[in-house]
């Protein structure tokens, strides 16, 4: 794990310095495009050992709407705006200072919101030992998580008992067969929009 250690912080360091012209843009046309409100989203998700962290993103929705935990694809909520970063996943930049910070990893489960931490039961609940990550092997299998929702007729409810189930189980054969290059083959794949 030393190696994934160093690779997350010195990769997401880099990467926050490289991309600091498109997160610079990006935070203009929010601005502009969304003007009330943060231009940064921020939000308690479940970290590693189910200790609460602060997660991150651009923000790619209007303010106050009180909505579900889950989003799905052309709900009112998300702006035209927001709809474009969240196709491109350029709304999870801001995550890359959570991997800086030790929050978060590049590969790991996604963090999900208070609530579902506490439906593990048993062997699943090793799934808290990993820090949660900016993809995964589960986020590649749902990489049209939100398109898959908006077919339901009740998106909450295919959510808790048909995908959340299934990326634990996705997330649980990761851990017991992780291995370094095995994030660098995930982090291609996201990079690649290809699934594993």
């Amino acid at each position: 794990m030393f190696f994934k250690f160093l690779f997350d912080r010195s990769t997401s360091f880099f990467g926050i310095v490289l991309l600091s012209p498109i997160l610079i843009v990006i935070s203009i046309l929010i601005r502009v495009k969304m003007p009330s409100g943060s231009i940064i989203f921020k939000q308690k998700r479940i970290g590693q050992h189910g200790k609460l962290f602060t997660m991150y993103k651009f923000r790619s929705m209007t303010v106050n709407h009180s909505g579900s935990s889950i989003s799905v694809k052309g709900e009112s909520r998300i702006t035209p705006l927001g709809a474009k970063l969240r196709k491109y996943k350029l709304d999870e930049l801001p995550e890359l200072w959570n991997v800086l910070i030790g929050d978060m990893s590049f590969v790991g489960p996604r963090p999900d919101v208070p609530g579902y931490a506490d439906k593990l039961e048993g062997e699943d609940r090793r799934i808290l030992l990993l820090k949660p990550g900016i993809t995964g092997p589960a986020s590649l299998k749902y990489r049209n998580e939100e398109e898959l929702l908006a077919q339901q007729e009740d998106p909450q409810k295919y959510n808790d008992e048909v995908l959340f189930p299934n990326k634990v189980r996705i997330n649980i054969e990761y851990l017991d067969h992780w291995s370094f290059w095995n994030d660098i083959k995930i982090i291609i794949y996201t990079l690649l929009g290809k699934d594993l």
